[in-house]
This record gives structure tokens, C-alpha cells and sequence, in this order.
């Protein structure tokens, strides 16, 4: 049986309030580990369609389509050698591409079983220094520049 191996291509999408708060996962394989959505794309899905799928995956928030914004922004990064083995050997980089979403602080979230340990709002300053991850932490800190909050009242959770 051949192991179906991760594709070296994901999102990752930074989720806020109206308030300026960011929405944070605490990682459930790596205690202490905080992040935004992130996850790598399935066979023939689009950055835009797996940034929508991660979205409701991970926090239970099924997000319209005009409420995610597409900054048409990637960058590429090593992976760690913790999560190597989720790839096809030889894999070492990842291109992430970097979507955002504003949603009411108080929209229901749901973790996903398994997946994250915890969720929180934090400010800006605060979540840049939580996540572990440097292209987390530089999208965070260049929201502020990339768009204000659209609407929110089209995004529901399940």
C-alpha cells in the first residue's frame, strides 16, 4: 500500500475581529504550539478552495466565499524536520499561501477532535509573539496593511 504523503503546497489563513483580535490554535500534536488555520491542499484543489475547507475543518466556521480575502501573497519555507515525514521523501519546502478572514468575536468556534488542544483571541502584538511559526507571525503583523473588515454577517458556524 502506497502512503499518501502530504503535496508541499498549503494556506494559511489569519483569522480576526472588527476589534483587531486574532484568533489563535493551540496544536494538539505539539502542546504550546499556537497558530492560524493552516493546512496543506488536497489533489486538485485551489489555494482559495482549501483555504475555505481548512476554515470550517479546524474551527467549525463555514466562511462564504466573499468573505475570505485572497492577498495573492506566497512565500516559500523549510519545512520542519518534526513534520518531514508527512511528505514524499526528498520534500524539505513548503509554498504557503496566505489568505484572511473577519468574523464576529463572537462566533461560535469548534475545534477539530484531534487536531487542536485550545483556541483564543489575542491581540495583535500578543499573537505575533505566540506563534511559532515566523510566516504566521509576519502575517499577522502585516494585516493591519492588507485589508479592513468586510461585512462578517455572511460567516455562520455549524
Amino acid at each position: 500500500m502506497q502512503r499518501a504523503y502530504k503535496q508541499p503546497v498549503s494556506v494559511l489563513v489569519v483569522i480576526h475581529n472588527p476589534a483587531g483580535g486574532i484568533l489563535l490554535l493551540e496544536r494538539a500534536d505539539r502542546a504550546g504550539f499556537w497558530q492560524s488555520v493552516t493546512g496543506s491542499l488536497e489533489e486538485g484543489e485551489s489555494p482559495f478552495q482549501a483555504a475555505l475547507r481548512e476554515v470550517a475543518e479546524e474551527t467549525g466556521v463555514a466562511a462564504s466565499a466573499d468573505a475570505l480575502y485572497d492577498w495573492h501573497y506566497s512565500s516559500e519555507y523549510e519545512i520542519y524536520a518534526y513534520w518531514r515525514h508527512r511528505y514524499a521523501p526528498g520534500v524539505t519546502h513548503n509554498r504557503e499561501h496566505v489568505f484572511s478572514l473577519c468574523i464576529a468575536a463572537d462566533t461560535a468556534v469548534k475545534l477539530a477532535i484531534g487536531e487542536h488542544l485550545a483556541w483564543g483571541w489575542f491581540a495583535p502584538e500578543a499573537a505575533a509573539e505566540r506563534v511559532f511559526s515566523p510566516s504566521n507571525r509576519e502575517a499577522i503583523l502585516a494585516l493591519p496593511q492588507r485589508r479592513a473588515c468586510r461585512d462578517h454577517s455572511r460567516t455562520k458556524s455549524e
